[in-house]
């Protein structure tokens, strides 16, 4: 199981793409009419074999702007796992009683995206791809819009919360995982490649507090995002409401 796609919600699509696009030398790869019955609008990017999608809102009463709303403001709004096993996947969460709110089984791809409330931190969709090297979500073609100049892939999600261990083992249980290992502040799930790191939020809040990625040349994403009027901090960068780590 690893990170195959992150998604930020914004309540105006096009300057958090931009910044995305300039500051880690992105392309958007992919626009899904299919967002559409969800009440949204959306741009994906490949970063190497990885995603990245920013999601807005096109009408009143969605999920995402009942989460703008609460939040504040733009953030993290989705994780997407890549599995090799969905069935598998599916009896642990009926043994458990996780809730399933959205699934589809197309023929290059089978969807699961989890109840929040069962799982906490971020919406957390399960996917299996079929080949496992393709990415319907990406769009036709996505392969040909991968620019690794700047980042090479997602390498890790952080999510914070009031209580990081207690989110952490909750998501280790659900989605089958080792139980969390302690690394200084953070409790860590280790996937196959890749980390998830839970830690102490400032707040009551909980929700996907920063994405890393793998970083090819470090000082080209700071300037430009310098240049853009972004928020900086040693190696990360600030979009969309959320931290970006080049690690």
């Amino acid at each position: 199981m690893h990170i195959r796609q992150v998604a930020l919600v914004a309540r105006d699509l096009e300057p958090v793409v931009a910044d995305l696009c300039a500051v880690f030398g992105l392309e958007v790869g992919f626009r899904d009419p299919g967002v559409g019955e969800f009440g949204l609008h959306n741009a994906v990017m490949p970063v190497g074999t990885t995603f990245l999608e920013v999601v807005s809102p096109v009408r009143e009463g969605t999920t995402a702007g009942r989460f703008l709303d609460k939040r504040g403001g733009d953030g993290g709004y989705m994780v997407i796992l890549q599995t090799a096993d969905l069935e598998s996947v599916r009896a642990r969460f009926a043994a458990l009683g996780v809730r399933i709110v959205w699934q589809i089984t197309l023929d290059d791809i089978a969807t699961v995206h989890l109840h929040p409330r069962d799982v906490g931190g971020a919406i957390v969709s399960l996917d299996q791809p079929r080949p496992p090297e393709s990415w319907r979500w990406g769009g036709p073609g996505w392969e040909a819009r991968v620019h690794t100049d700047v980042v090479g892939g997602i390498a890790s999600v952080t999510i914070e919360a009031p209580d990081p261990e207690r989110l952490a083992g909750r998501w280790a249980e659900v989605l089958g995982l080792p139980p969390p290992r302690r690394a200084g502040a953070a409790f860590v799930l280790a996937l196959q490649p890749g980390v998830i790191r839970f830690v102490a939020a400032g707040s009551e809040r909980e929700g996907i507090a920063g994405v890393g990625l793998a970083v090819v040349d470090a000082a080209r994403a700071l300037a430009v995002a310098r240049d853009r009027g972004l928020r900086t901090r040693g190696e990360s960068v600030w979009i969309g409401g959320m931290r970006f780590d080049l690690e």
